[in-house]
């Protein structure tokens, strides 16, 4: 089976069932308090689970199906209460999100894991070092495991914190793949806020229950702050969205200002391109009027007007130069060179 633990507690001290059936009989027969742990069970081993303690049908589908969000229910005399665990992959720089579902009542506690996260082993081991903890019954291990959910919370938000500073450097570095990595990390952040945010309001709901169950004035004050490190890293992945907002207005505004630099010096190539064929234009354009008046002259025909003539030859090269000057003093008005 998935029995990862199983354990009763009477007095605050521990004994070890050699199987479930002697733990439900145990139970029966000591009156103490039993935990059993189980790690991704199938159907027909939660339903075993189930008709033991009398578990609601709807809390039995809802760890069942699992992909439920963070909430807490009660069903007569007994607590269920779904948390999402997270925890950071720092080689993959993503926040896994797990799934822990629990039920509590008068002398039972049931965690089924549908992930790796939370570890509850070592929860298990901080109460057997506090038998007067333990000896408060299910409400102390609902807490202990609550503070562990929170308390894993810390690193995810390192790791996040960690990607904030390395995305704000590649912003101002100009890299190409910085916005991808803002939207991938914006992804990541509001499914972690999704996994915290709503344990504030499951931790409200126990408190409003303390003096209808009577919970004890000690455990108060730790479910008390167990809330107020929940609110702060609430708080924090808040914080988190609205940097990664700003940022990715920042990136854009520089990308739009890069482009912007870019249009720039390619119209101010163009506009010198535009002006270097200007003068080869017009310096052909007066080469090109001696070079006619030249070919003309050229041609091998006996009969061509002014071919005897003294003058021509200087009328010629006037005319070259004459048609050369006019050409010169039009396009330098005109700016072409």
């Amino acid at each position: 089976m998935s029995v990862v633990d199983n354990a009763i507690y009477a007095g605050g001290h521990r004994m070890e069932p050699e199987s479930l059936d002697q733990t439900y009989d145990l139970l029966r027969q000591s009156g103490g308090m039993g935990w059993i742990g189980l790690y991704r069970p199938d159907d027909d081993e939660i339903r075993s689970v189930a008709r033991e303690f009398s578990l609601h049908e709807l809390a039995v589908e809802d760890a069942v199906h699992a992909h439920q969000r963070p909430k807490l229910e009660r069903y007569g005399n007994t607590l269920f209460v779904v948390l999402r665990p997270a925890r950071y992959v720092d080689h993959e720089e993503v926040v896994e999100i797990d799934e822990l579902h629990v039920f509590v009542g008068p002398d039972f506690v049931v965690t089924i894991r549908h992930g790796p996260a939370p570890e509850l082993k070592p929860v298990r081991g901080r109460l057997e070092g506090q038998p007067d903890l333990l000896k408060m019954g299910p409400e102390a291990v609902l807490y202990a495991i609550m503070d562990q959910v929170v308390d894993d919370y810390q690193p995810v938000l390192r790791g996040l914190q960690h990607d904030l500073d390395e995305i704000e450097t590649e912003v101002f570095g100009g890299e190409i793949e910085v916005s991808r990595r803002v939207y991938q990390l914006s992804r990541e952040v509001i499914e972690f806020d999704r996994a915290c945010r709503p344990l504030v309001e499951v931790l409200d709901a126990l408190m409003a229950g303390f003096d209808k169950y009577a919970v004890d004035l000690e455990l108060r004050r730790l479910l008390r702050d167990v809330r107020d490190h929940a609110v702060r890293v609430a708080e924090r992945v808040d914080s988190f969205r609205q940097l990664l907002g700003s940022m990715l207005t920042v990136n854009s505004a520089l990308v739009a200002q890069r482009q912007n630099e870019e249009m720039k010096r390619l119209s101010e190539a163009s506009f010198e391109q535009n002006e270097q064929v200007k003068r080869i234009s017009g310096w052909a354009a007066i080469i090109f009027a001696p070079t006619l008046v030249g070919t003309v002259y050229g041609m091998n025909f006996a009969s061509m007007p002014e071919l005897d003539w003294a003058y021509g030859y200087p009328f010629a090269l006037g005319l070259m130069f004459v048609v050369g000057l006019i050409l010169y003093a039009f396009f330098k008005i005109r700016g072409w060179l």
